[in-house]
């Protein structure tokens, strides 16, 4: 199996190919191709690459889509002093399914 450790905003994320990761907002347009450069490591059956922080010729070609995380739910409550106030937030997240690992 072979798969690939990367960095995107900060967090770092496993890689396989065929699958999916939701990464913080890129500006980058829907059905576009992005190419991650910063690979930290890359495992090939038993064969394992670290690099010194990143590999060189190492690339991961992904496909973009731009959705939102799920509803959270923010409540403000004091009690005793008729204090109450109901918020919500949904984070924009970047969805980016993983079409190769080239090196």
């Amino acid at each position: 199996m072979k798969y690939a450790i990367i960095q995107s905003g900060g967090k770092q994320y496993r890689c396989e190919e065929g699958g999916a990761i939701e990464v913080n907002r890129l500006p980058l347009e829907d059905g576009t191709t992005h190419i991650l450069q910063e690979v930290l490591l890359l495992a090939d059956g038993d064969n394992i690459t670290v690099g010194t922080p990143f590999l060189k010729g190492i690339q991961v070609q992904t496909k973009v889509e731009q959705i939102k995380g799920p509803k959270l739910t923010i409540f403000h409550y004091k009690a005793k002093e008729r204090q109450r106030t109901k918020t919500g937030h949904r984070q924009k997240l970047t969805r980016l399914k993983i079409e190769k690992i080239e090196g």
